[in-house]
């Protein structure tokens, strides 16, 4: 069933104005973490999502899941990372298909140094995009997410 023109129209606006914000709120946290931690926020990310496991481990599968990357896009993340020194690689016990990744100490060092740059870069663009009449709603409605009820 096709929408109406309206209807149509006002979704992909919508679209537009989220991926607007997502756009301005990313481009200043990379600039954050590259110039201060020499981290892409995709490595930033990668290092969050595996510190919130228990055992701060993954298969490769379930990163690339997490991150919405593709295979190949998370294996060269890794690779990038596992280069540096910041996670590692080993295989699963239980399967030996599966590959687990895991944060490193010196990863977990630079999480933690890199973690105030994002939150605190974060905050400020939020706050910013609040004052923008075409942002606001959509920084409200996150803003709602995270307000416990």
């Amino acid at each position: 069933m096709a929408l109406p023109d309206d209807a149509a129209e006002a979704r992909a606006q919508g679209w537009r104005t989220l991926a607007a914000l997502h756009s301005r709120i990313e481009g200043r946290i990379e600039r954050a973490l590259e110039d201060t931690h020499d981290l892409s926020v995709n490595e930033y990310c990668a290092l969050n999502t595996l510190s919130q496991q228990n055992g701060w481990h993954m298969r490769m599968q379930q990163l690339a899941n997490a991150m919405v990357l593709s295979q190949s896009a998370t294996t060269r993340l890794v690779n990038r990372l596992e280069d540096r020194g910041l996670l590692t690689r080993y295989l699963c016990q239980d399967d030996r298909r599966g590959i687990y990744t895991e944060v490193t100490p010196a990863g977990a060092r630079l999480l933690e140094e890199s973690r105030p740059t994002h939150d605190g870069v974060l905050s400020e663009a939020l706050a910013e995009a609040a004052e923008l009449p075409e942002l606001a709603p959509l920084v409200k409605a996150l803003e709602s997410l995270l307000t416990p009820a």
